[in-house]
């Protein structure tokens, strides 16, 4: 296995603007799936698309996974904003079907890259494992070009090939002319993924847009996603099947601005109460939501009364305000730093917390079991073994079969 290389193209092209880069549906390329939605959103966005290995000019190299792919596609976005002069890597993301999966992977591994996202036509786990193989296997014997038909009466809604026949035409035209192994490879990565038991991790706000008449990614996958995100929502386009950046780019772009926009809101709202200038106490109370989440500083607030509020007063603007709000460390480090802290001490209550709380923060499950275990090294097995279990059980409120 091994990262990708990943090239790309610029769909709108003034780089002044915010970054939006958008990634393609197995056997597409960005050009044909996205053309539309720059267009609409070339007042709003730069848009870069990237493409597939063996897509429309992709290269094609050895086998990788989604997270090996994502990887790929960090590193290229990281030459675009190196490009554009941007002090940092920051974009909104979006992307359909084997794109959207990459949206979720990159927003797994790089919150503190990514703005936004918006998945289409996707899932937190696509398809059967035999059904992908199986797939590689026939691309491999016969080449892309027997996929044509088969993709058609997936991609589109009855009647959209006669509305559209150019759109169509262009979109199949990749497929068939589509590399067999970097194809066949993309369908093994695809059989491996899965990630619907992290999607509680995902911190950046998700929009997932699904399809009425998708068969192949059903509006119940992109509501697992909506559902399993701590910041998730669900649009749903009638008459749309599987590619809907190109069946509906009027409705796909106002939802990315949308959210975009919204979330453009909510970072000028947070950056005007957590700045230097703020009251410690409203810049405490802004951190304290942002890491613990609204519904737990609302019933902490709520239980307190005239004995109790005056310390809840108390660690909002020492503990959140002057401590947690300082830029010296990033949150998943204080988050680290926290967990390692709390255990060690045995507070096992604040632990369970801090454990929701770095998962808002962007660690990954490994990360904080890997914090706890590293913590026992230096104050004993038994702090471990307690912390684990109490890690195991945070981590099954998350679970949708728990």
């Amino acid at each position: 296995m091994t990262t990708p290389r990943i090239i790309g193209v610029e769909l709108s092209g003034d780089a002044s603007l915010p970054l939006l880069l958008v990634g393609p549906s197995l056997g597409t390329s960005a050009t044909t799936l996205w053309s539309a939605v720059a267009a609409e959103l070339a007042s709003d966005f730069h848009v870069v698309g990237w493409n597939l290995p063996g897509h429309d000019g992709g290269p094609v190299g050895e086998a990788f996974t989604i997270a090996e792919l994502a990887e790929g596609v960090l590193a290229f976005a990281r030459g675009v904003c190196e490009a554009r002069g941007d002090d940092t890597i920051g974009f909104a993301y979006a992307g359909d079907s084997v794109g959207g999966a990459v949206g979720l992977q990159l927003a797994l591994d790089a919150p503190d890259a990514v703005r936004s996202v918006v998945v289409l036509c996707t899932g937190a786990k696509i398809g059967e494992e035999s059904m992908w193989r199986e797939r590689a296997a026939t691309v491999r014997a016969s080449g892309t070009p027997v996929m044509v038909s088969g993709s058609a009466q997936r991609w589109f809604t009855p009647g959209f090939l006669e509305r559209e026949p150019a759109v169509g035409a262009a979109l199949l035209h990749v497929l068939q002319r589509a590399d067999a192994e970097g194809y066949a490879q993309v369908c093994e990565a695809l059989a491996v993924f899965d990630v619907r038991d992290r999607l509680g991790e995902i911190s950046v706000p998700v929009l997932a847009v699904a399809g009425s008449y998708d068969a192949a990614t059903p509006p119940e996958k992109l509501e697992e996603i909506a559902d399993g995100v701590p910041n998730g929502r669900l649009l749903l386009l009638d008459d749309v099947a599987h590619l809907a950046p190109a069946e509906s780019p009027a409705e796909v772009s106002s939802a990315i601005r949308a959210l975009n926009d919204a979330t453009a809101r909510s970072e000028r709202s947070q950056s005007a109460q957590i700045g230097d200038g703020a009251d410690p106490y409203d810049r405490g109370m802004a951190v304290r939501r942002a890491v613990l989440g609204d519904a737990h500083v609302d019933r902490a607030t709520a239980r307190a009364d005239e004995l109790t509020r005056p310390f809840q007063e108390l660690i909002t603007r020492y503990a959140w305000g002057e401590v947690w709000g300082r830029d010296v460390l990033d949150r998943r480090s204080r988050s680290m730093i926290t967990l390692a802290l709390l255990a060690a001490l045995g507070h096992d209550g604040e632990l369970a917390m801090h454990v929701r709380a770095a998962l808002r923060n962007g660690l990954s499950r490994e990360e904080i079991a890997e914090v706890l275990i590293h913590t026992g090294v230096y104050a004993g097995v038994p702090v471990s073994n307690s912390a684990l279990s109490v890690m195991q059980s945070v981590f099954a409120e998350h679970d949708p079969e728990s």
